[in-house]
């Protein structure tokens, strides 16, 4: 295949079963994180079942160290064919509480992110086609309360969706987005806190919350890759286990009047 895959925030969780499971169908896969240790843990992993894979310690909220990691990914494998933005973090606060740090650093790491990153690899696909996934949430499609933060820059990730996919389109670049429900470092001590509350008031565990492994994610991923069908793009899936749900962009809905609109609302409501 000798395809070159660069994922952001591959040491640990999703990203890294996507790093080692992409290693193992045949990419040479670029791994990304800001703990070297991490990193060298990942690519011991890939060498020792005969992959072949890179790593690169790099800040992905920083766009000079966003350069450097693309530079080091031409340099060491001469192309990039396929980006998939997973980098992310977390500081959840309600929005009264939320401090301008907290705001600033989740909007840096997601979204700016997916700007650096894919600003830079695109002029090393624009000859030969490629694929971009970006991560994004159920926070950013329905929003999420105490995730102001994280839901702004999970909802932004989707306007990038539309609009590169549209764009680059004539270059055979696909645009995909994926929502991730899995068992990671992230969500295991939000689930495991949830399942002790549910256990201590004998309710059932809500089925929402009955998530699969990181390893479902990476098998879609490669699944996704591998169709090569040039219309699949500007597309959003959910996965969760084997589950895949498709989400649909939103489309207008025309009211001719302002009476109109304002008796249908009401009547929608339930209201008098």
């Amino acid at each position: 295949m000798n395809k070159v895959a660069i994922i952001t925030g591959s040491t640990r969780g999703i990203g890294r079963s996507i790093a080692v499971f992409l290693a193992q169908t045949g990419y040479r896969v670029v791994v990304n994180g800001t703990n070297q240790s991490l990193i060298n843990e990942v690519l011991q992993e890939i060498h020792e079942a005969g992959g072949d894979a890179l790593g690169c310690c790099a800040d992905i909220a920083d766009p000079g160290q966003v350069t450097a990691l693309i530079d080091t990914a031409v340099a060491g494998y001469g192309q990039i064919d396929v980006l998939i933005h997973n980098a992310g973090n977390l500081h959840d606060q309600t929005s009264i509480r939320m401090t301008d740090e907290d705001w600033q650093s989740v909007i840096d790491v997601h979204l700016n992110g997916a700007f650096y990153t894919i600003s830079r690899v695109l002029p090393h696909m624009t000859k030969n086609g490629g694929d971009i996934i970006l991560m994004t949430s159920t926070a950013g499609l329905t929003g999420s309360i105490g995730q102001v933060n994280y839901s702004a820059a999970k909802a932004g990730m989707l306007g990038i969706l539309w609009t590169l996919a549209a764009e680059l389109k004539k270059y055979h670049i696909r645009v995909n987005a994926i929502s991730p429900a899995a068992l990671t470092d992230m969500t295991r001590p939000v689930i495991d806190h949830l399942r002790e509350k549910y256990a201590r008031r004998q309710e059932p565990f809500p089925a929402f919350w009955q998530v699969g492994e990181a390893e479902d994610i990476a098998r879609f991923v490669s699944a996704l890759l591998v169709q090569r069908d040039s219309s699949l793009t500007g597309e959003i899936f959910g996965v969760n286990g084997s589950q895949i749900t498709r989400w649909e962009q939103p489309q207008p809905s025309y009211s001719e009047h302002i009476d109109e609109f304002f008796t249908t609302w009401y009547r929608q409501k339930g209201s008098t």
